[in-house]
């Protein structure tokens, strides 16, 4: 065993020498593979932060019947009782909201009170709100219900309200699936970098990994320090890449929250959580010591 640490100690001096024996290459390939992983990590720091708010809004499907200005209450009562009788099976809820009240509710919003302030009277038709029940098949049956209430005498327009929650956890399902393509992209880009780093690496050095055979060394022995060499570069770059989107989150959530102010509202992009960012460095290091393996198994065949 003590011998073991021995032997990992030189290699990892070895590969610490080769490092500040040509600091500018290190540092360069360090940057881009960097800036590389920086890619994902910052989608990745935006969709983790979306999905919280995603799953606060409901997708339970509500259709909104906005009636024609000139209904009465008791045609508008009429319509409410007759969504609850004829469609019971389907209907969890149904709320009235009347005209007055509506407009109240928007009086109350800042970003809406000066406009409406201005008007002469109340644009806002009566409107009924009905929540469906939870269902297989409950987006067809929405889509059914709306085509057949705006045909109903008294009612303007038809309006299904979580249709844009659907479309917004569709739209996150797509960029996840296009998140891991950029992610796999990335890991092909850490690859070939390491790999071309140890192979320029391995090739100036085979008069001494000769020698180093001549004299007895294992393959183990010779391999070594171009596997930490892998390892550690991309570690290095795992740890320059979360500073860099750290760095970059900055003027972001500047800009996000002058955005979201205006509409009332609290929104900030974080990185991943801590045990997910050394989950990803340590597949980084991985995958560099593996690409490393590969390139100096194939550079050193003579």
């Amino acid at each position: 065993m003590k011998t073991l640490l021995q032997q990992h100690r030189y290699a990892l001096g070895i590969t610490l020498r080769r490092f500040l024996a040509q600091p500018f290459s290190s540092l360069s390939n360090l940057l881009v593979i960097a800036l590389a992983l920086a890619i994902p990590l910052l989608g990745a720091s935006v969709l983790q932060s979306v999905q919280p708010v995603a799953r606060e809004v409901s997708i339970q499907p509500e259709l909104t019947l906005f009636l024609k200005i000139d209904i009465t209450p008791a045609e508008r009562a009429g319509l409410a009782d007759r969504i609850k009788t004829e469609h019971a099976d389907l209907i969890e809820s149904v709320r009235v909201v009347p005209r007055e009240a509506a407009l109240a509710e928007l009086k109350a919003h800042p970003a809406w009170s000066n406009a409406l302030a201005a008007l002469p009277d109340n644009p806002l038709p009566d409107a009924i709100v009905a929540t469906l029940r939870d269902a297989d098949d409950i987006a067809a049956q929405a889509d059914l219900l709306a085509r057949q209430w705006g045909q109903w005498p008294g009612v303007e327009r038809v309006q299904l309200d979580s249709a844009w929650v659907q479309r917004l956890e569709a739209l996150l399902r797509f960029a996840r699936i296009g998140l891991g393509l950029l992610a796999l992209g990335v890991a092909l880009v850490v690859l070939a970098t390491v790999f071309n780093t140890v192979r320029m690496q391995a090739l100036s050095q085979r008069e001494e990994i000769s020698v180093a055979r001549l004299l007895g060394a294992t393959e183990s022995f010779v391999r070594r320090p171009f596997l930490y060499q892998g390892a550690l570069t991309c570690t290095l770059a795992a740890l320059m890449a979360i500073v860099l989107s750290a760095l970059a989150l900055r003027p972001l959530n500047r800009a996000l929250f002058d955005l979201a102010r205006s509409y009332d509202a609290e929104f900030i992009l974080r990185l991943p959580s801590g045990s997910w960012l050394l989950t990803a460095i340590l597949a980084i290091a991985l995958l560099g010591a593996l690409s490393a393996r590969w390139s100096v198994t194939r550079s050193t065949r003579f």
